[in-house]
């Protein structure tokens, strides 16, 4: 009993001198020096983000988001990001992409329309799979409905 005792006293110890704060991977830390570079700071969400995740995000999210010569616009891209937070719920995500569509140009109608055909979206998506519609008879279906509105687009 005085052996594990004992054992179990130095484990403490050990913890107790142990440093705690932990090491960030070089990776992770370069991420966040880009980080701090772009915005003036480190956002509170970036140091809670695993540090095995932060450099893939980072890379991504220049490469993609914040990336002028894609092809896709920035309001664009931000509508789009807008209408899936709505969608998904994030209320964090709406937050940041609805500040981040304005900063590109979008006003009000252009952010409800977004938040609108994500409403749509999701509510097809609803019916559909919630009324096992046959998926092989709605790919017809849109190619019909494609191939009339294309005729229709000529005239």
């Amino acid at each position: 009993m005085k052996t594990l005792t004992l054992a179990f006293i130095l484990s403490l110890s050990s913890l107790a001198v142990a440093d705690t704060k932990p090491q960030l991977n070089p990776a992770a830390a370069a991420a966040k020096k880009e980080i701090e570079k772009a915005f003036g700071f480190v956002p509170g969400f970036v140091h809670a983000m695993p540090q095995a995740l932060l450099p893939s995000w980072w890379e991504a999210t220049k490469a993609l988001s914040m990336n002028p010569s894609t092809a896709l616009d920035g309001k664009t891209k931000e509508l789009i990001g807008l209408a899936v937070a709505a969608a998904t719920p994030c209320e964090y995500c709406v937050l940041f992409h609805t500040e981040a569509a304005r900063l590109n140009g979008a006003n009000d109608q252009e952010i409800a329309e977004a938040v609108g055909i994500a409403s749509l979206t999701k509510q097809g998506s609803t019916l559909l799979n919630g009324l096992l519609i046959d998926k092989a008879q709605f790919k017809k279906d849109v190619e019909r409905i494609i191939k009339i509105a294309r005729a229709q687009m000529k005239k």
